[in-house]
């Protein structure tokens, strides 16, 4: 019966490492860790059952200070709730407020605040508090006019009847129509969704989120097409209940969607009645009624009809529907094949790595003479000039910083993300954990482009701090700002309110940028990183390199594996960003996340050996561009992917899909750049550490 009672906190959402289980943690925390507690205390007359049976003999004084503890323990319990998250128990007759969200489409990416179309307004409109995450989301909850008692059905209410629609009404109606837009709501923090049959035919449960504004059809008899709006909405909350208390709790939120051209004989405000409405509405088969017209001048009346159904899914299993995957088998295949693939070839390099160098470290510390370490060629001749600082240093210092930012940010999110805390029923709870969290990260961010600038005998710290601090966030402002700029034109709920703008502002200068400068002063004052072979005054000269170590080549080649190594995982990020789908599978995406850094690692390591055995030692921004590569392969898929699955017709939807694909490029090529970057770093101080240098 655990999470089933009163004085239970479940942490709802997936957090295993194939996504299944029910995020459920019983582990107490302490206090600074309240975000991620969750206890589970029940107790009866003569018994104590907690999730670990544990038998204690102790002296009644203990045992009194225990009680004491233990009752403190129950009377504060709800401290530790999170919203959206703690169990709600409802009695017969409570009432249920159903809130708006926005309107989607998956054709124009742009969302729109639910009232932006002339649906019924309560009459005073209240916003909820949205977090960060939600409002970048283009998320905005209102209160609305569908109020429900709790296991009482309604066979059919009347929720207004609009004025006769102007033309701007009637427009925006159609144009939502056009593109496929979907009206979203929520009930106790469970969004609507419609029921839709599997692909392959099984009989388990799939959900649409939201409900079609309306559709396009025509008369029959008439070619001329028409636009119909979904006017009667079939409501169907799923609960489940509490034998012992008889209190039950919402599983489920279910809408049929139906459009009627009602009619009435005389309106009355206080109580309306129409005669298209009765208690047998709600088994209409579809079709079987006119439907609403959309245009200027119609009348739209608004109703809705509500059932309640007894369901065995416990409350901590009630987003596992929403989570279910028409694809998941195709799903699961694709990723363990990619995984078993990338992995033997991570395994075949560093086998092939290990004995290659283990060869020539042994001949190299074997040659007694001069002349025969004259004669000798290889990685060991540009001793004097492996070391010496690139072109363009203090640059490649800064974008080293950012892709530890980058990498920092993305590990911890996916951790949280492991353990439940960033499940979809905590809406923005993503979004708003890599803001912050790469706001915090500024102080490695810092701190390892000055180890890396001092130890490339580099003065002018403060400048290059400024720039590390100033240069990636400036330029996704930059985009972020336009792509904003144009949502905004648009009258979009999509578009970042000037409030929030300021606050992300705010965090930048106010949080990110000291932060920066105090891991920039703590890593320039460490002692410089001592190379483990002296540099030549004179640079040596490069011997010509064969057409198949040429930079631009071996950079290109460089980034396929790793690419490889994402692309399955990928299609199916791409598809919850941009087709309005849940992603849940951290667990897999972790996996993908590691196999990715040991990829860019390996790739990068083997390339600069090669590099190195043909006597061409400027390997600094080559290790860095070669796993960066990686990302040029990332935005030309994301090109593939608008062309064959997504539907945007919109210049501005467009350029919106497509600046974001660069922000997220971008940042991948930073990240994976870095991971190269240090691994060559290691790999080249550790072979020169290990030969003797005359």
């Amino acid at each position: 019966m655990l999470g089933e009672k009163a004085g239970q906190i479940w942490l709802e959402g997936r957090g295993s490492i194939a996504g299944i289980g029910e995020g459920v943690i019983s582990t107490a925390f302490s206090h600074s860790l309240a975000l991620s507690l969750s206890l589970s205390i029940k107790l009866k007359k003569k018994t104590m059952t907690a999730t670990a049976m544990v038998r204690i003999s102790v002296a009644p004084a203990t045992a009194a200070v225990l009680l004491l503890v233990t009752l403190f323990c129950i009377s504060s319990v709800h401290s530790f709730y999170l919203p959206g998250v703690a169990p709600r128990d409802f009695q017969t007759g409570d009432p249920l407020y159903v809130k708006v969200n926005k309107l989607s489409s998956t054709k124009t990416q742009l969302p729109y605040d639910y009232y932006y179309l002339k649906y019924c307004k309560p009459k005073k409109i209240e916003n909820n508090a949205e977090n960060l995450g939600e409002v970048l989301r283009g998320d905005r909850i209102e209160n609305s006019v569908y109020v429900f008692k709790m296991r009482e059905d309604q066979s059919c209410t009347v929720a207004c009847k609009t004025e006769k629609l102007d033309a701007e009404s009637a427009k925006n109606f159609k144009e939502k129509i056009d593109d496929e837009y979907r009206a979203h709501m929520i009930l106790d923090n469970l969004p609507i969704a419609v029921l839709r049959k599997r692909m392959d035919g099984s009989q388990s449960k799939t959900y649409e989120h939201g409900y079609s504004v309306g559709f396009r059809g025509n008369y029959a008899g008439s070619k001329e097409e028409k636009y119909f709006i979904n006017n009667h909405l079939s409501f169907r909350v799923m609960y489940h209940r509490d034998p012992e208390t008889d209190s039950a709790r919402i599983v489920g939120f279910e809408v049929t969607p139906n459009s009627i051209n009602h009619e009435y004989k005389e309106w009355d405000e206080k109580n309306p009645q129409v005669v298209t409405c009765n208690k047998d509405t709600k088994n209409l088969p579809p079709g079987s009624t006119v439907p609403q017209e959309v245009d200027v001048d119609k009348e739209i009346v608004f109703t809705y009809d509500v059932s309640f159904k007894e369901s065995d899914i416990k409350w901590a299993s009630r987003w596992d529907t929403y989570l279910l995957m028409n694809d998941d088998q195709i799903h699961w295949f694709s990723i363990i094949n990619s995984l078993m693939i990338v992995l033997f070839l991570s395994g075949m390099v560093a086998m092939i790595m290990m004995r290659t160098l283990y060869k020539d470290i042994s001949n190299y510390n074997q040659l007694e003479t001069q002349d025969e370490a004259q004669e000798e060629t290889g990685w060991k001749l540009v001793h004097g000039d492996v070391f010496r600082a690139p072109i363009n240093s203090g640059l490649l210092c800064v974008y080293v910083g950012t892709g530890v930012q980058i990498l920092g940010m993305t590990l911890v999110t996916m951790i949280f993300a492991l353990l439940g805390f960033l499940s979809p029923s905590i809406r923005g709870g993503l979004m708003t954990a890599m803001v912050l969290l790469w706001v915090f990260m500024g102080l490695f961010a810092g701190y390892s482009s000055a180890r890396l600038y001092k130890m490339f005998k580099g003065t002018e710290w403060k400048r290059n701090t400024l720039k590390t601090a100033f240069m990636f966030p400036g330029i996704l402002f930059a985009i972020f700002f336009v792509l904003n700029a144009l949502i905004w034109g648009e009258q979009s709920s999509g578009a970042v309110p000037f409030g929030t703008m300021f606050a992300l502002v705010c965090l930048w200068f106010g949080i990110s940028v000291p932060l920066v400068f105090v891991g920039s002063y703590l890593g320039f004052k460490k002692p410089a990183i001592e190379d483990p072979v002296k540099t030549n005054k004179i640079p040596r000269q490069i011997p010509e390199q064969a057409w198949y170590m040429k930079p631009v080549f071996s950079i290109l080649i460089g980034g396929i594996l790793p690419f490889g190594a994402v692309f399955i995982e990928l299609f199916f990020i791409l598809t919850s960003i941009w087709l309005n789908q849940f992603y849940y599978i951290f667990g897999f995406l972790f996996i993908v996340f590691v196999i990715l850094l040991t990829t860019c690692a390996e790739i990068s390591i083997v390339l600069c050996y090669f590099q190195l055995c043909s006597e061409d030692y400027h390997w600094w921004w080559r290790s860095y561009l070669t796993a960066g590569s990686s990302a040029l392969y990332l935005f030309l898929y994301s090109i593939f992917y608008f062309f064959t699955k997504l539907e945007i017709t919109k210049f501005v939807s467009g350029v919106l899909y497509f600046g974001y694909m660069i922000i997220v490029s971008y940042a991948f090529f930073v990240l994976t750049g870095t991971i190269g970057f240090y691994a060559c770093f290691w790999f080249v101080r550790r072979i020169y550490s290990s030969v003797k240098i005359d």
